[in-house]
């Protein structure tokens, strides 16, 4: 048994931890997200995150608690976009959005298909052609819409996609077409203005954002590459023009004029914004959660470059104009850029109402912030942390802690919390930790080697919470491995060699050091964290308690049969709830696909998918005597080594 443990999660665990409102009003007014209309028992999902606020909430109940157990499969669609040899690694992480009674969705080869929303029937298909050839990853997460107020039926609905080579498309909802108004040819190119680039390294993977009549964007940089990446520019563009309306360079207020390298427009190296935006559509406000400058493990000379990162800022959507800011992790060294989606959210506390930006964190903390200022509802403590012993490093002598609710994820790792599965594997993992610099959750990069816990994957990442606003729980899965990372000089990287997929070798060109990064694990390859290594937790925002905590996940297609435990198992996707008190949610790396009960976290209902589910469901029901379906993405996820495919898949109650 432990042998073929060690040969499934010494790749499963690698990979986890290096890959990282309400809803909307029943009538729409021009440059508001496409909507169906709102009768009795229907509802839609017009954006990613369920409403542009963020919340992936569903007011639908016809299925619930105690007919869940029913649901059955619908009816299911294969797009063709992957590669079953695995030359061309694919992860399939959308989650369509509902246009009238069509869902819209993008494949990881970067198609966008517009599916009939009852049966799968295929509507209408655009490829925009992108390069099949090279190895890396490819992925979309999903696409925005924004609809009209009457103009010219032409493209009144209008899809925006995003693509890994770097463009922004516009297709008409109706057939699938590229609009011509916008750009040139319906796309406009997103490299533009960026200087020199290599090969895939601007990526755009998570949906455009759409705020009133601009469209914006930020982009993946690909990450610890080299200190003078391309910048991590956010920009708003004209929904009906492609005309570029305004851009927010991340870089500090203090910096000077950009030097125009090669056409650079905009300051290189600085925090890119890879994640999915949040819309406060009643201010007009655009929330967007910042990544790391490069290089991520050591910034000793680059000043203050990271001013922006690890934050969650808020844009003017109108102008880009910064409103406000908020740090989350102050000269991030460890790459916990925010990943989650911010939500708008209503927070009950007795008999007052107050609006709150809620934004989980990969430490598993959770901020609650006024929308107008940026200002936390509940204290956070600055509390002292350890410094960095690497000749040019700069770290911050505290870091945000919050109070209400309090961290989430354990905050160390102490030689009595080491697990393993045998008296001696535990007794490895201490000594292996006995040689490591560890001194809580932000125990710098080291010369000699560091635990990082929680690991670079969280905490909670880009599958994000979800608020269900009655009970006031919000729901998220939790990762829970640590990290070994150690850096080396960078005249000892030409002889420096990593042993994959148990350690990986990041160059940091420009840096005086690279980074060897790999998971805590045991000489049998298991983690040497304690189980569960991911969980589920419900939090009660307005008490800041946890209702309940459960662990997400078995051991199964990881451990040979029969020990498939209940220990939890990391993955990547987010959760939604519904009103009728339920959490959906796939993600779990044993390819399971979930209900749980929202008020006392019971597993009600369990499938199996054809392959990896880490995609995040949604839940819609188009008219009122139809039924109420919930789709999810099954097509794996290359980074974590899950089965690929190219499923999509509605579930039901029966006819």
């Amino acid at each position: 048994m432990p042998w073929r443990l060690n040969r499934s999660w010494i790749p499963a665990c690698l990979a986890v931890a290096i890959a990282f409102g309400g809803l909307p009003a029943a009538s729409e007014t021009p440059g508001t997200v496409a909507s169906p209309a709102r009768e009795p028992g229907v509802a839609g999902w017009p954006t990613w995150g369920g409403s542009p606020k963020g919340t992936r909430f569903s007011p639908l109940d016809e299925i619930d608690s105690e007919n869940v157990h029913a649901l059955e499969l619908a009816w299911s669609v294969r797009t063709g976009d992957f590669d079953p040899s695995g030359r061309v690694r694919t992860s399939f992480q959308a989650t369509p959005v509902l246009v009238g009674d069509t869902l819209v969705l993008c494949t990881p080869f970067n198609r966008v298909l517009g599916l009939a929303a009852e049966t799968g029937e295929m509507r209408w298909s655009f490829d925009p052609k992108v390069s099949r050839e090279g190895k890396t990853g490819r992925t979309c997460r999903g696409v925005a819409v924004w609809r009209s107020g009457g103009e010219a039926p032409a493209c009144a609905t209008r899809v925006f996609t995003g693509t890994v080579d770097a463009r922004l498309i516009v297709l008409d909802a109706e057939t699938g077409r590229p609009c011509a108004d916008f750009g040139q040819h319906g796309e406009v190119d997103l490299e533009f203005g960026l200087g020199p680039t290599r090969a895939w390294e601007v990526q755009i993977t998570s949906p455009p954002t759409v705020v009133g009549d601009v469209v914006a964007v930020g982009s993946s940089i690909a990450d610890s590459r080299r200190v003078d990446a391309p910048g991590g520019v956010i920009r708003g563009y004209d929904v009906r023009t492609g005309a570029l309306r305004w851009a927010f360079d991340t870089a500090p207020p203090q910096a000077g004029p950009t030097a125009r390298d090669g056409g650079a427009l905009y300051h290189r190296g600085t925090p890119n914004a890879w994640s999915v935006f949040s819309v406060d559509p009643e201010r007009g406000f655009l929330f967007v959660p910042t990544g790391n400058p490069s290089n991520d493990f050591f910034r000793g000379n680059r000043g203050g470059i990271d001013h922006y990162g690890s934050s969650l800022l808020a844009l003017d959507g109108k102008t880009g104009r910064l409103v406000w800011h908020f740090q989350t992790v102050h000269h991030d060294l460890w790459d916990y850029d925010v990943g989650s989606q911010p939500s708008v959210i209503t927070l009950r506390q007795g008999e007052r109402n107050r609006q709150a930006v809620m934004q989980p964190t990969k430490l598993g903390h959770i901020f609650l912030l006024d929308p107008d200022s940026g200002a936390p509802l509940f204290p956070v403590e600055e509390r002292a942390v350890a410094g960095s012993d690497v000749p040019g490093e700069i770290t911050s002598p505290t870091q945000p802690f919050p109070t209400h609710p309090p961290p989430l994820h354990p905050s160390g790792l102490s030689p009595e919390d080491v697990w393993g599965l045998t008296p001696i594997d535990r007794w490895a993992c201490r000594k292996q930790l006995s040689r490591l610099r560890n001194e809580g959750p932000f125990t710098p990069p080291s010369l000699q080697g560091s635990i990082q816990y929680p690991s670079v994957a969280g905490g909670a990442n880009w599958g994000s919470a979800a608020f269900e606003p009655k009970s006031q729980l919000l729901v998220l899965t939790q990762t829970r491995l640590a990290n070994v990372q150690r850096l080396v000089p960078a005249s000892e990287l030409p002889t420096t060699r990593s042993k994959p997929p148990r350690e990986i070798l990041f160059p940091q060109q420009g840096s005086p050091y690279g980074l060897l990064q790999g998971i805590f694990l045991s000489p049998l390859g298991v983690p040497c964290t304690p189980p569960p290594w991911a969980t589920l937790t419900a939090v009660d925002l307005s008490s800041g308690e946890t209702r309940w905590e459960v662990p997400f996940g078995t051991t199964r297609n990881h451990a040979p049969w029969p020990f498939w435990l209940p220990w939890g198992i990391p993955g990547m996707g987010g959760p939604i709830v519904t009103a009728g008190g339920l959490v959906f949610i796939g993600a779990a790396m044993d390819g399971g696909f979930r209900a749980y009960a929202l008020e006392s976290g019971e597993e009600l209902w369990r499938t199996w998918l054809p392959a990896g589910g880490q995609a995040t469901p949604l839940t819609y029901r188009v008219r009122p005597d139809g039924r109420q379906f919930v789709v999810i993405a099954a097509g794996g996820h290359s980074t974590l080594g899950t089965k690929a495919g190219d499923w999509l898949l509605a579930y039901a109650l029966p006819e």
